[in-house]
């Protein structure tokens, strides 16, 4: 199909993370999400989290519909980045559900969004 192909091709759009700034946007993205959400905290003065932000495009391109790529920077909210209980960057944090499932410290190549995505979210068959 021309999907497959715009696929391979890289033809499809780029999509980007969702960048939440308050409560309200967290909310409404992670809380409320109907699918998994994959959140990054990221600072601008960070290297290892500029160094990830194209893994992240390409997760969130990769998998869209099925995952959501949601983003909050260090100059968000502070009681959103307080609430998030985040000590350094990059940290990714995963939700399902609304719940946290888990969240790890420091950059993740794009293999590891893959095998993490693959292996805690599987493709539904229909």
């Amino acid at each position: 199909t021309m999907g497959i192909i715009s696929k391979l091709l890289g033809l499809e759009p780029q999509v980007d993370p969702i960048h939440l700034d308050t409560p309200d946007d967290f909310r409404r993205e992670v809380l409320d999400s109907e699918v998994p959400v994959i959140l990054n905290v990221w600072s601008p003065t960070c290297a290892p989290c500029r160094k990830m932000a194209p893994e992240l495009v390409a997760t969130a391109t990769r998998f869209d519909g099925r995952v959501k790529v949601v983003e909050v920077g260090t100059a968000s909210d502070p009681r959103l980045l307080g609430a998030l209980g985040v000590r350094s960057t990059p940290t990714t944090v995963i939700y399902e559900g609304g719940k946290e499932r888990g969240r790890v410290v420091g950059y993740r190549p794009r293999s590891w969004f893959d095998e993490m995505i693959e292996t805690e979210f599987p493709a539904t068959q229909n």
